[in-house]
């Protein structure tokens, strides 16, 4: 049974679209709805919500310190041995306690390299206990 011109037209249409799609940069909600806080899961977010293309942005949403936390941050760990054992001597603060709210704190992927972020606070404890850490390596796009 062949396909009608107008299947076909519309089976055309959606491959392109889709290709369209992928060239487009994204901004994604680190954490999707639970945003960024202690106890939930970034690693495996991360590998749900991958692949990252380079010119995506990460937003960082968080509430400011309160009785009912301690407040976050986001910083961007050197490399792998920094982020493996939550050293953050030599990492760069991207984003304060106060910076998560609102609209949050945007990070863009501009390079084809590992960033690896996480949450320094209390001593390094969101990221050894609170598994406030994850990294992405954004692809290229092809189609730019």
């Amino acid at each position: 049974m062949a396909l009608s011109y107008n299947a076909q037209g519309f089976i055309l249409l959606l491959a392109a679209a889709s290709l369209l799609a992928v060239t487009e940069a994204r901004t994604v909600v680190v954490g999707g709805s639970e945003g960024w806080r202690f106890g939930y899961n970034y690693t495996d977010w991360a590998l749900q919500n991958s692949p990252f293309y380079i010119n995506d942005q990460l937003v960082f949403k968080y509430d400011p310190p309160s009785d009912a936390n301690s407040g976050y941050s986001v910083y961007q760990l050197p490399n792998l041995w920094s982020y493996i054992n939550c050293d953050f001597s030599e990492a760069k603060l991207l984003a304060s306690q106060m910076q998560g709210g609102g609209d949050g704190f945007k990070v863009e992927l501009t390079q084809w390299r590992p960033y690896y972020f996480a949450s320094g606070e209390k001593d390094g404890k969101n990221c050894k206990d609170g598994l406030m850490k994850f990294f992405a390596v954004p692809l290229p796009r092809w189609n730019n």
